[in-house]
């Protein structure tokens, strides 16, 4: 419980600060190159649920063509492929390394996210939680989380919720450790990167999984 409450926000701070300069290397490099490549924004922020149900707007580098169209799997998640042609060049690459997610260190810093912790869902996804999935929203949401590290966008968005809720439930430090370590090692391997079924819904609205 300590460590749920107090000692889990000190660490996300520790680690940002050390982080912090390399990150700052990292997106100055990558937004010169998504400039370049189409004079879009180099940022995406959309609006994610967070803790309490709280909704905030989480920030990463732009990976997808300017007013790309919601393309979404049969779950209603998000849609994830390597032939996805609404990802640019530098895109391609971003969400290979997960680079793309990187200015969310400054979500970690305002307190809006975790390092580790369930990926936030859309805001219109809380229509669509049954029974106790919404527990998911009783942590900071994460960077990197147990379905990151183990299974990263290759199962279905409602087992996904179940293994957030498996999270809320065992929290730890080491818990946290191990998925930490085990996120290296699935992007350094390329597991489970994408998804492999979707739909296309007709919004105009250009959106980011």
């Amino acid at each position: 419980m300590l460590y749920k409450k107090y000692i889990k926000r000190l660490l996300d701070i520790l680690l940002s600060v050390i982080l912090l300069p390399f990150v700052i290397i990292v997106i100055s490099l990558f937004g010169l190159l998504i400039k370049l490549e189409d004079r879009g924004p180099i940022f995406y922020c959309g609006e994610r649920l967070g803790k309490d149900g709280r909704v905030f707007k989480m920030y990463k580098l732009r990976s997808m063509k300017v007013n790309a169209p919601d393309l979404r799997n049969p779950d209603g998640s998000t849609y994830n492929s390597d032939k996805d042609p609404r990802l640019t060049r530098i895109g391609r690459i971003l969400r290979k390394t997960s680079l793309d997610e990187l200015p969310q260190i400054f979500n970690v810093l305002k307190g809006d996210m975790s390092f580790i912790g369930p990926r936030p869902d859309l805001p219109e996804h809380i229509n669509y939680y049954e029974g106790e999935e919404v527990r998911k929203l009783e942590v900071l949401p994460g960077i990197t989380g147990y379905n990151q590290a183990y299974f990263r966008n290759s199962v279905e968005w409602k087992q996904r919720l179940k293994n957030d809720i498996y999270y809320v439930n065992n929290i730890s430090f080491m818990l946290d450790f191990k998925i930490l370590w085990k996120t290296v090692f699935s992007v350094l391997m390329e597991k489970g990167i994408y998804s492999t079924n979707y739909k296309i819904r007709e919004n105009n609205k250009f959106r980011e999984s």
